[in-house]
């Protein structure tokens, strides 16, 4: 039996937890150890996408500063 056989699954489709890799792999994220962490798993993906969306931002903006600021301190 494959590791995720014995792990808990969360549905992106049906929004269900599953045990085992029932479910197509693109219908599914996980694994999880527990039910319970599987069922929180949408949140934790919105959690997730905001903290990369915000890190991108960041990485957006550095370096960012205008460059004709360069040399007025002269």
């Amino acid at each position: 039996m494959a590791d995720g056989d014995e792990k808990y699954w969360y549905n992106l489709s049906t929004h269900e937890v599953e045990f085992g890799m029932l479910s197509a792999a693109v219908d599914r994220v996980g694994p999880f150890d527990t039910a319970e962490e599987a069922k929180n798993a949408p949140e934790k993906l919105r959690e997730r996408s905001r903290a990369w969306a915000e890190d991108d931002a960041a990485d957006d903006a550095w370096g960012s500063s205008s460059l004709s600021d360069a040399g007025d301190d002269e």
